[in-house]
């Protein structure tokens, strides 16, 4: 049991970290939000982050970056966003000057999550970056060393972690209310159309270990409050001839401390969005464990544990935040996305040997 305590204070992932009331000082009134400036304009700031930031009460879309200008007057119109906080890659540095801008978050494909969001840090505002944090974990901890060097915080966007199902089985995790954890079956994958480019390219941190490996990797560490021991996995493509640099699907096995055994699966091939956990006495499950619309689970004495009902994006980000303005630890800070990116590297290692276990 201290072991599971001790990941969860280590990792950041006590519930009221982040969760604080505002000081007392500071009135509705009075109160003024974070602004927030979007580096990169894809899909998930376009469709997601924006809108989600709508409904935030502790911060706002102020500003820009992007390397499209034809984006430039749509998303002017859509949000107000002001001529002095529209950037561009190459002078996104010019931050530092701007008052508007509390908080940078990083909204880039992976392989180019190190360079901006050290120089995110480098303007001295707090850094956001998304899921999967870097690469490699070397790249990880050049990130978490920029902001501790530039004194921001650092959060990662592990959104699942601010969601209230997840947050009971995280909860669970330590006080094993089904008794001692035996088995999990973690899977986070999709089988769409058209797949974004960049995510077929090795260098750009493509690969489905990657785009979704890291939903089934922090949900088999959050839903055991452990971390893993040793790993063994395998890589395989039904699709050759576009997956030739990447992998479509991984299939992992993580041992754990107290002999719990987790079974992952990650795909670019299949729907998969599942987290079961099996204990000595009883189970639970979360399905799906990720979705935008809601995250559903059950028990198996009948307990339904059912969506709940916000934007998850605008908690996330009103959590960060949060964290922010009470200068109390983020949810889910920049060591716990190296956590998962070792884990990654050691399952590429594996798949490489052909399947091989690896001490972690």
């Amino acid at each position: 049991m201290n072991n599971r305590r001790d990941f969860l204070k280590k990792s950041g992932l006590f519930l009221t970290a982040a969760m604080l009331p505002f000081p007392a000082c500071i009135s509705s009134n009075s109160y003024k939000k974070l602004g927030v400036a979007l580096v990169g304009l894809g899909y998930y700031s376009t469709d997601l982050l924006a809108p989600a930031l709508q409904q935030t009460d502790h911060c706002e879309l102020r500003g820009i970056v992007t390397g499209s200008p034809e984006k430039i007057p749509v998303w002017q119109r859509r949000y107000g966003i002001k001529d002095s906080n529209v950037y561009n890659y190459e002078n996104m540095h010019q931050i530092a000057n701007n008052n508007d801008i509390d908080v940078i978050y990083i909204v880039l494909p992976t392989g180019l999550h190190a360079e901006y969001a050290i120089k995110a840090a480098n303007t001295g505002k707090h850094v956001w970056c998304e899921k999967p944090m870097a690469r490699t974990s070397e790249e990880c901890r050049q990130i978490i060393d920029a902001c501790k060097k530039n004194n921001v915080k650092l959060s990662i966007g592990y959104r699942m972690q601010h969601e209230t199902n997840t947050q009971t089985l995280m909860k669970w995790a330590e006080t094993e209310p089904y008794g001692n954890i035996r088995h999990v079956i973690s899977e986070a994958g999709y089988n769409g159309g058209t797949i974004n480019p960049w995510k077929l390219e090795k260098e750009m941190g493509g690969g489905a270990i990657y785009d979704m490996g890291v939903y089934p990797i922090n949900a088999a560490r959050y839903s055991t409050g452990l971390e893993p021991v040793a790993v063994s996995a395998t890589q395989s493509t039904k699709r050759p001839e576009i997956f030739d640099e990447v992998d479509e699907t991984t299939n992992f096995k993580l041992e754990f401390p107290e002999g719990i055994m987790v079974e992952g699966k990650t795909s670019f091939g299949e729907n998969l969005n599942n987290l079961e956990v099996t204990c000595e006495r009883g189970w639970y499950y979360l399905r799906p464990m990720q979705a935008y619309s809601g995250v559903r689970g059950k028990t198996s004495d009948g307990k339904i544990l059912a969506p709940m009902g916000k934007n998850q994006q605008a908690v996330q980000m009103d959590d960060d935040a949060l964290a922010i303005i009470n200068d109390s630890p983020v949810l889910v800070p920049g060591e716990e996305g190296l956590k998962d990116i070792a884990i990654v590297e050691k399952i590429n290692e594996s798949a490489s040997l052909g399947g091989k276990r690896l001490s972690l």
